[in-house]
């Protein structure tokens, strides 16, 4: 090796140096983007599942309804084919 080849070795590391600095401050912003979103995904889908418990809780009792309805057609019935 000659010293021109050393020097140019050193030259062309260097550059390598920095085009993977560059590589990685890429990668890490990229990366910050992803957790960033997925942090604000993760408290909307809270959000969602909060509000769908809270739908959940306010919703009517159909089967109950349906049974009480059904008993009260029948003690009806019943008093009318009484009478």
């Amino acid at each position: 090796m000659t010293p021109h080849s050393g020097d140019r070795v050193a030259v062309e590391l260097a550059e390598m140096r920095g085009e993977i600095r560059t590589g990685f401050a890429a990668l890490n912003g990229r990366l910050d983007l992803a957790l960033q979103r997925t942090e604000q995904m993760e408290s909307d889908v809270a959000a969602l599942e909060e509000r769908v418990a809270s739908l959940e809780r306010a919703r009517w009792p159909l089967p109950s309804l349906a049974a009480l309805v059904g008993v009260i057609s029948l003690a009806v019935a019943l008093w009318q084919a009484a009478k």
